[in-house]
């Protein structure tokens, strides 16, 4: 069976829009490759489709379960479980046009193959009887982000490179621009595609404008991670941080002033506050449809964004610097790979006696032993379901590599192939959850050590920290894409305990 060109992944929150979405897929041509529904709801206990969804999606329709870890971490879910060469994203709030399913494979059949991405083209309908409300015009801004994963496909191969969706930004904001800068850096292409969608403006309420300003964390941590010319580089709008941060001052020295009873210079810093509020004010309110209700929403919110814009930007640089800065605390848990990092990789081995140790396996091992860390192993053996391994034969090489390198620990084994969709097999994370469960050690606190991407893949998508130690049959990509890179298993170990021996 020919594997699909592209997996459809959609975050969703289980809003009303994807219903609409998923009937505009459905309509033909239908997408033809699987669809993944990633949902991110906190509780996920009620139904997110009545019905199972429209009928001739049904048979490649699947719902994975996001955790509520946010936008990065729900794609990062839904491209790791697919297979298919390309991963299209679609959020759940757009409604793509007649013939988008054949236009996405028209894009991708015409990239070429150092195109790492092709975006789409995103459209904003907007009132034709009135001018547009402050915040139908902020809506409106996605026609012109010149990376959005509104509607985005990726190359598997690239998300591979880059290790996909950085989960440090929380919202859905700037993870999309933050993916295209490091695939740009890592040598990728994107390119601009012919198929559209539409994203209607749903409704908000009056503060909505205020709880946007959140996203000035996710510009600082933009900053510590590319540099300060990331917004020229991204093609994102510098915006008016610095006349909010002049605003907040001001107000801060008018509070101050009326404190220390000075009143000259406290009325004078008052006077400053209201002409930048009100200049802030007129900018929105001018060119919108100045009714009564919006020209309220416009004053109350003006003098309310400077304060929370600061706030949050303050609160992300810290945020960011933590984040990029924190030690590495020892893991409680190490999970290895068994081919390739305990032993030499002999494909589909179920022969005990052709087992051969790496070098320093056993010294490394016993290091880890002696330091009080847990040992498991997490092995991908894709044999069993081809009919070239019984599951004895791997149990039976897994024994006598306890019996040359000590006890592991548990053995937690997939029997599936790549084209199962299971959510064990790595990338996908449920081995290293399931081995983390088993032994009572939370996920950010294990470690994965392996020699292909996809292990370090599956420590990501765990929240795990993962290592690499590369062998001849390790890619390149795979080597720049890792966080942390080991030439062999004793330097990982090194790594691991803080460079204690």
């Amino acid at each position: 069976m020919t594997a699909p060109v592209a997996d459809l992944v959609i975050p969703t929150l289980g809003r009303s829009s994807l219903a609409h979405l998923l009937e505009a897929l459905a309509a033909r041509p239908a997408f033809p490759g699987r669809i993944l529904l990633v949902d991110d709801r906190r509780d996920p206990s009620s139904p997110l489709l009545a019905g199972g969804g429209p009928a001739p999606l049904a048979n490649r329709l699947e719902v994975l379960r996001g955790g509520g870890r946010g936008p990065a971490a729900a794609r990062n879910r839904g491209w790791r479980t697919g297979a298919a060469a390309w991963t299209a994203f679609l959020d759940d709030d757009v409604l793509p046009h007649p013939g988008w399913s054949a236009a996405l494979l028209e894009d991708l059949a015409a990239a070429p193959e150092g195109v790492g991405a092709v975006q789409g083209t995103l459209r904003v309908p907007l009132p034709r009887h009135r001018p547009a409300t402050d915040w139908e015009r902020n809506v409106a801004g996605l026609e012109t982000a010149r990376w959005i994963t509104a509607d985005m496909a990726v190359r598997r191969a690239a998300l591979v490179a880059v290790g996909g969706f950085d989960e440090r930004f929380p919202r859905a904001f700037r993870e999309d621009s933050d993916l295209a800068l490091r695939l740009r850096a890592a040598g990728w292409q994107i390119a601009r595609g012919r198929r559209l969608v539409d994203h209607p403006v749903r409704p908000a309420g009056r503060w909505v404008s205020v709880r946007l300003q959140a996203g000035n964390a996710d510009d600082a941590l933009m900053r510590i991670l590319h540099g300060p010319g990331w917004q020229r580089a991204a093609g994102a709008s510098t915006g008016r941080r610095p006349y909010h941060l002049a605003t907040t001052a001001c107000a801060g020295l008018a509070l101050a002033g009326l404190a220390a009873r000075r009143r000259r210079p406290a009325a004078l810093a008052a006077l400053a506050w209201a002409g930048a509020t009100g200049e802030f004010a007129w900018r929105r309110i001018a060119p919108g449809p100045r009714t009564a209700e919006e020209v309220l929403t416009m004053a109350l919110t003006s003098a309310a964004i400077p304060p929370v814009a600061t706030w949050h930007w303050l609160r992300g640089l810290a945020r960011a610097r933590r984040l990029v800065a924190r030690p590495r605390p020892r893991p409680e848990l190490v999970l290895l790979d068994r081919d390739g990092t305990l032993v030499v990789d002999h494909p589909y081995c179920g022969d005990p006696a052709a087992v051969t140790p790496m070098p320093g396996a056993r010294r490394a091992l016993d290091r880890l032993r002696r330091a009080g860390v847990a040992l498991a192993v997490v092995t991908n053996q894709s044999g069993i379901a081809r009919g070239l391994l019984s599951r004895d034969a791997v149990d039976r090489v897994n024994r006598r590599v306890e019996e040359l390198l000590g006890p592991l620990g548990p053995w937690l084994v997939c029997p599936h192939g790549p084209e199962d969709g299971c959510d064990c097999r790595k990338p996908a994370p449920g081995l290293v959850l399931d081995a983390a469960a088993l032994i009572g050690v939370d996920p950010s606190r294990c470690a994965v050590v392996g020699d292909i991407g996809a292990d370090v893949e599956a420590a990501r998508a765990a929240g795990a920290r993962g290592v690499l130690v590369p062998t001849p049959a390790t890619r390149t990509e795979e080597v720049l894409a890792a966080p942390e890179v080991a030439p062999t298993l004793g330097a990982a170990v090194d790594l691991l305990l803080g460079g204690g021996r």
